[in-house]
């Protein structure tokens, strides 16, 4: 007969057993449940990491990470992230707060400099909420849209600022037309910034002080400069989805490839810092797609929000 020692020590090398298996168990279902969540809702933004191993994107219920054919949530707070961009040393968003955090809402402008996993407050915390938001990659000169006036902004329209949002600029934006969709930073220009609205793309090479129409006669949703700084992406619709690749040296236009879209197009362009060759667009119904060959061919890895 066993000893009541030697029955307990059984026992508990037992639980212990169980207990490593139901947390395998809920840590599988738990990343499935997460990665199916954060695509269901809106896509905000799109972004590789600076190793280029990840690709973010941003939603209601924190950060999706596709990385090697695999889904998964960043570490870090399940906050609504909004306006986003991504440099070679930060992220920079808005948005609101996770439940329960106890944070102001909404952000105002906040930074991350370990890839989401914890962030400092830059300003216009519970005032603004930047659906709008651009970085330039080396410069992390930063673009928003703002809705409406607040302490660091004395009016609506965009502004600018190369500290870190410690001072805000507003641009007089002459020239520019049409309702804004989405805001582009050159990487290297801190001074260049493009424009997305609805009656097409416009470019500026003085902080946003007077603008250049560079396509006209389409709604234009998405606005990218290619990494080189040279050329400019544009996701827009005319009776149909178009993506385009433009030479800003001689304005030369290429129409590029897109997946069949039913009443969808090109909400965000991210191109891969280490692999230039390799890009992502998501469109407005949650769509994902891969290139590995500078957009000739596109690989589906999320539809509708949900993994295929």
């Amino acid at each position: 007969m066993k000893s009541p020692r030697h029955i307990g020590q059984l026992r508990r090398r037992v639980f212990r057993r169980f207990t490593a298996v139901l947390a395998m168990v809920l840590a599988l279902t738990s990343a499935q449940v997460i990665a199916t969540e954060t695509l269901l809702h809106h896509v905000h933004g799109l972004a590789f990491s600076p190793d280029g191993k990840q690709l973010l994107i941003p939603s209601h219920l924190g950060i999706a990470v596709y990385n090697e054919g695999r889904w998964s949530k960043a570490p870090g707070p399940r906050h609504d992230y909004m306006g986003f961009a991504a440099t070679k040393t930060s992220l920079f968003s808005s948005g609101h707060p996770a439940t329960g955090t106890g944070l102001v809402n909404p952000f105002g402008l906040i930074r991350s400099g370990n890839g989401g996993r914890t962030w400092e407050k830059l300003g216009l915390e519970g005032e603004s909420d930047f659906h709008l938001l651009a970085a330039g990659y080396q410069t992390n000169a930063i673009y928003v849209y703002n809705a409406a006036r607040n302490s660091k902004m004395d009016r609506a329209g965009i502004h600018y600022s190369v500290n870190h949002g410690l001072l805000w600029r507003h641009a007089d934006a002459q020239g520019l037309a049409g309702k804004i969709a989405a805001l582009a930073a050159h990487p290297t220009d801190p001074a260049r910034v493009a424009v997305a609205t609805d009656r097409g793309v416009f470019l500026s090479a003085d902080s946003g002080a007077r603008f250049e129409q560079l396509t006209g006669g389409e709604q234009a949703f998405a606005v990218y400069f290619d990494l080189d700084g040279d050329h400019l992406w544009v996701g827009s619709y005319r009776d149909r989805a178009a993506l385009a690749r433009i030479d800003l040296k001689n304005r030369q236009a290429t129409a590029m490839p897109l997946p069949e879209l039913t009443r969808d197009a090109v909400a965000y362009i991210a191109q891969n810092p280490r692999q230039p060759s390799h890009y992502a667009i998501a469109t407005f119904e949650r769509d994902v797609y891969l290139s590995q060959d500078a957009g000739r061919r596109w690989t589906a890895i999320a539809r509708h929000g949900m993994i295929p």
